[in-house]
């Protein structure tokens, strides 16, 4: 009789953790969840994961097993892996706002850069032979991609069809000399973690630097979670504050199903130290403008909006990903969500919520 797979899924109540729970769940996989609903504490009870905790826990029964870790704690984190063996890790846990990180840098710093070295550290002693998946972020970019050649058009800011990167920024882009924010530096601190535990100790590791994450059961706030909150201001009436760039501002978006999928056709074919891109690209992309547009039409109500000519420090005024590295070494994976579709799902679920 074959050994049941095992897996970790730190973050497991929140966005992609949770959709790395189910999907994994699906694949036959027994599913440790680490999640002490941190986000609660960053951006108050109205972002709380214990919703999802609940229905996770009452729809896959005894296939996951909730621990209500903070991964700070190096002594719990070493008995989780102690007690049991991993075939897979899949870190999703983190501070994620570069806005709030600056309120408190060594609460960010210990989450992000420390957290994460924990979790490496007892991968390395207890489950070598596993494949651990890093969720990092863009913003290990910092601010470079502002300086690109950007125009200016009806809605949105776009770069000329000839640029390089046209297609979407890829991994060659320098993450020196820029402005990173607090929460690029500790994600970036800790996406350089995860490289070096593959290219020093061997070991089968993957950092992918998302572009937005996005899906209808993100607990979207004000400071993060770009498309779910804003179709939920919309949907109750409550003031969205425009921070700078006139609202043209673009986000490349990918659908939190997409992603984890992604991660599964990694860990059949594991690499070592690898980095990837990974976002809506060219595929799935929006200007905050055409996005109040198209939900404004999508739920029937009208936006009220609040515009402040400062933007937040460090914000991206363009970014689209490119996932052809990814693609080229797994060529079957592929979208299934484009942004029109994430959209609407948000819709339907703002409208079960709020009507």
């Amino acid at each position: 009789m074959a050994k049941e797979k095992i897996a970790l899924i730190t973050g497991s109540a929140g966005l992609i953790g949770a959709e790395a729970v189910r999907f994994f769940v699906k694949k036959e996989f027994k599913v440790i969840g680490i999640d002490n609903d941190m986000r609660a504490y960053f951006f108050g009870a109205e972002a709380s994961t214990v919703k999802n905790r609940k229905q996770l826990k009452k729809s896959l029964k005894d296939k996951y097993i909730h621990l209500d870790i903070d991964i700070r704690n190096r002594k719990k984190i070493e008995s989780v892996f102690k007690k049991y063996q991993f075939d897979l890790i899949i870190h999703t846990a983190a501070q994620p706002s570069h806005d709030w990180a600056a309120r408190e840098p060594y609460t960010d710093f210990d989450i992000n850069a420390v957290g994460t070295l924990n979790l490496l550290e007892n991968f390395r002693k207890y489950a070598s032979e596993a494949v651990f998946i890093f969720t990092s972020t863009n913003k290990v970019y910092g601010d470079t991609p502002n300086s690109l050649p950007l125009i200016e058009e009806e809605s949105r800011w776009e770069l000329p069809q000839e640029h390089k990167f046209y297609q979407g920024i890829d991994e060659t882009m320098s993450i020196d000399s820029s402005l990173h924010s607090i929460f690029g530096a500790s994600k970036a601190a800790a996406d350089i973690l995860v490289q070096e535990y593959g290219r020093y100790f061997g070991l089968k590791t993957v950092s992918f630097r998302g572009g937005c994450l996005t899906g209808p059961l993100h607990k979207g706030a004000e400071l993060h979670g770009f498309l779910v909150y804003l179709a939920k201001c919309i949907a109750i009436g409550r003031p969205y504050t425009i921070y700078g760039y006139k609202a043209k501002q673009v986000r490349d978006n990918i659908h939190s199903f997409d992603l984890v999928n992604a991660f599964w056709h990694f860990y059949q074919n594991p690499r070592s130290s690898e980095v990837y891109n990974i976002g809506g690209s060219r595929h799935s992309n929006i200007s905050i403008k055409e996005a109040i547009e198209y939900f404004e039409k999508r739920l029937k109500k009208k936006a009220n909006l609040v515009y402040s000519e400062h933007n937040r420090k460090g914000d991206h005024i363009w970014y689209i990903s490119n996932v052809n590295k990814f693609k080229l070494h797994y060529p079957e994976w592929d979208y299934t969500y484009d942004i029109y579709r994430i959209m609407d799902e948000i819709c339907s679920h703002q409208k079960i919520q709020f009507t």
